[in-house]
């Protein structure tokens, strides 16, 4: 059993989260499952769908690749690596998801990404920070300058 909640747990990430559309998502996880993607939720097949719709509709050429999987009770965890191109760049960065099982499938998901190593690699942390700085400096700028009585 151990061995297949690891293979459904690798095939979900490779073959559905990826967007490769290598297999239903009905394969893998619950109609009532649960995704924990940093900080969203989404419900159901259709939120997993929603899921795979988001990472694809900001990579390009996007893959999945799991590097290495631990298994506890009902619960697969995998490392995995994200590659794909976004805004011309090639990026490539970590995630980690804990998937927990029930009657072969998967039924809840927790993933974290490395969501600001993407970003550095696409230059947006720069920027953003130079836009913060430049906000900050206009504003300070339209306030009026306090009179001070000597």
């Amino acid at each position: 059993m151990t061995e297949e909640l690891r293979e459904n747990a690798k095939r979900a990430l490779e073959r559905v989260c990826s967007g490769a559309g290598l297999d239903p998502a009905s394969r893998y996880y619950s109609p009532s499952f649960v995704d924990h993607v940093n900080d969203l939720e989404f419900q159901g097949l259709t939120g997993a769908e929603q899921s795979v719709r988001l990472y694809k509709n900001l990579l390009t050429d996007l893959t999945i690749t799991v590097e290495e999987q631990f298994v506890t009770g009902d619960r697969v965890t995998s490392r995995f690596v994200v590659r794909g191109k976004s805004l011309g760049r090639r990026v490539r960065f970590n995630g980690i998801t804990i998937s927990r099982f029930e009657k072969g499938l998967i039924v809840e998901d927790w993933s974290v990404t490395d969501t600001l190593g993407m970003l550095r690699q696409l230059g947006l942390v720069c920027s953003l920070l130079v836009g913060a700085r430049r906000f900050r400096t206009l504003v300070a700028a339209s306030r009026p300058l306090e009179r001070t009585n000597l």
